[in-house]
């Protein structure tokens, strides 16, 4: 476990990074992210992942969705731009068309690649951080959609934070991924344990903090560039060189949801990194690539957390999700402004 004096250490080397409120600065400056995901069945998680992005502190937040969750997610809040341009197995060829037959795997490709993906493309060219997974489902039109924007966002640069069933794509696909140094992967106990299966990554039975570090650090090393946040009673950090380990306290109640509040802040500071990067105030630069991606990972854990804990202080039992939205910003004052306070 990590001590108090090596988090607020971790802490200090975070806010270095994070863009002061200045007024010569403009709207997208200080972040623009995009959640993938949102089918009929699963309009919470992108939703929860995007706002918990904008609460932290990003400029502006999207969501690209499956067109039948488009108006149940535009419902939730008039803060996040939706954008229903995402279809599945259902809705890729209309209900009523005239032929019978099943369309082909071409006719599914083309029509994915002609009506779909291009309003995509167009968005994912304004972004900063792009957002796979949270309530993307399993449908295999929706996944395959996501894999070609995997693939897009990689020859753009982007920064990637993979989550849900993003991973479920990753660990059928891991070359999609392999070698990609600005990808952030963030599975639950279950999902890590099938990402090490499909790496060749084993895990000692008693499923012990050092097996699990050692794991964790042994699948960045497999994956040779994306950063690793296995979640748990601690989350263990890796990207294959820097480790870290954050063990500020959460709450004891686990609730839907949590993890897309830690994808979404996540994406807040990736975008952070960027601006970091990009000089965009005046700065030391002694903050490196993997470190920016380690410390950006152990942030949005710190955050996610501290919700946790400070929402179940609060509503015990019948703690939800969108109670760990309520926290963000106390959690961002306590861990980041007043750094003589303990998380």
């Amino acid at each position: 476990m990590a001590s108090s004096r090596e988090s607020q250490a971790l802490l200090a080397e975070i806010k270095k990074f994070i863009p002061p409120l200045l007024e010569k600065f403009h709207k997208g400056q200080a972040g623009r992210i995009a959640v993938i995901g949102g089918c009929e069945d699963y309009t919470g998680a992108p939703f929860f992942a995007a706002q918990s992005a904008t609460l932290l502190g990003v400029d502006m937040a999207h969501v690209i969705c499956e067109s039948l969750a488009g108006p149940v997610i535009k419902s939730y809040s008039p803060n996040l731009m939706v954008h229903p341009y995402l279809r599945d197995s259902k809705t890729l060829f209309p209900l009523h068309s005239s032929s019978s037959a099943k369309p082909s795997p071409a006719e599914c490709s083309a029509t994915i690649d002609s009506d779909i993906l291009p309003p995509i493309y167009a968005l994912l060219s304004r972004l900063h951080v792009l957002v796979i997974g949270p309530g993307l489902g399993r449908d295999p039109v929706m996944q395959e959609i996501a894999r070609k924007v995997i693939l897009k966002a990689k020859s753009l640069d982007l920064h990637l934070v993979i989550d849900a069933d993003g991973l479920f794509l990753v660990q059928h696909n891991p070359d999609i991924i392999k070698g990609y140094s600005k990808a952030l992967l963030t599975p639950n106990i279950v999902e890590f344990k099938r990402l090490c299966n499909a790496m060749s990554v084993s895990i000692d039975s008693d499923e012990s903090p050092q097996s699990l570090q050692q794991a964790c650090h042994s699948l960045a090393l497999a994956y040779s560039g994306p950063t690793i946040i296995a979640k748990g009673h601690s989350d263990y950090i890796s990207n294959g060189d820097i480790q870290l380990v954050c063990s500020i306290p959460g709450g004891k109640k686990r609730v839907g949801g949590q993890g897309d509040t830690l994808s979404g802040t996540a994406a807040t500071f990736l975008a952070w990194k960027y601006a970091y990067q990009s000089h965009l105030w005046d700065h030391d630069n002694d903050l490196t690539a993997p470190r920016l991606m380690a410390l950006s990972a152990y942030g949005a854990a710190a955050v996610t957390r501290f919700c946790s804990c400070a929402a179940y202080a609060k509503y015990r039992r019948a703690m939800l999700a969108s109670n760990l939205s309520e926290m963000i910003s106390d959690a961002y004052s306590t861990l980041f402004e007043d750094q003589d306070s303990s998380p």
